[in-house]
């Protein structure tokens, strides 16, 4: 897995779908995970702070000119704040997916999505799930104060998918 600084995810992302996306693709083209932004407190279900609204801006920066088709979160405020201002800048409705259905959810992407970019906003403790269903062999952990990683899993044909982890 790669990591890249900020200013380099345009240009990673264009060399990565250039390199690895295969003529012919059997899954999605691209699919973005990402954990939600930072959140207002540690209640059950909070909002995003200041902090995580900028956040979320600046995601849906990065990502307003990727190809998204559709945007998939959880049943929770942060993972749909988070997705919000892209959803709104490409006038799509996020599908919300249960947070604990990761199975259900990449069947759902394969089935809905076959050969879209799609993003998919989840929590640190289902985001290395989401990967793994996705075909990401290697473990990946997402910190507690983590925020910042957005993964770009490419499939590939016979191959686990080109995985890159960018910072934003």
């Amino acid at each position: 897995m790669i990591v890249l600084a900020r200013h380099a995810v345009s240009a990673a992302l264009a060399a990565l779908l250039a390199v690895v996306a295969p003529p012919a693709v059997l899954a999605q083209t691209a699919v973005f995970v990402v954990r939600h932004a930072e959140k207002v407190d540690e209640s059950k279900d909070p909002l995003l702070s200041a902090k995580g609204t900028a956040r979320a801006q600046a995601l849906a920066r990065h990502l307003e000119s990727a190809g998204v088709k559709a945007i998939y979160v959880t049943e929770y405020k942060r993972t749909g704040l988070t997705a919000a201002p892209l959803a709104a800048a490409l006038g799509l409705k996020p599908i919300v997916v249960r947070a604990a259905d990761t199975p259900a959810l990449v069947a759902t992407i394969r089935k809905d999505n076959p050969a879209d970019v799609v993003l998919v906003v989840g929590h640190s403790n289902t985001l290395p799930d989401i990967l793994k269903g996705l075909g990401h062999p290697d473990l990946v952990e997402i910190g507690d104060d983590e925020y910042d990683s957005l993964f770009v899993a490419v499939p590939r044909t016979g191959q686990p998918p080109a995985v890159l982890r960018l910072k934003f």
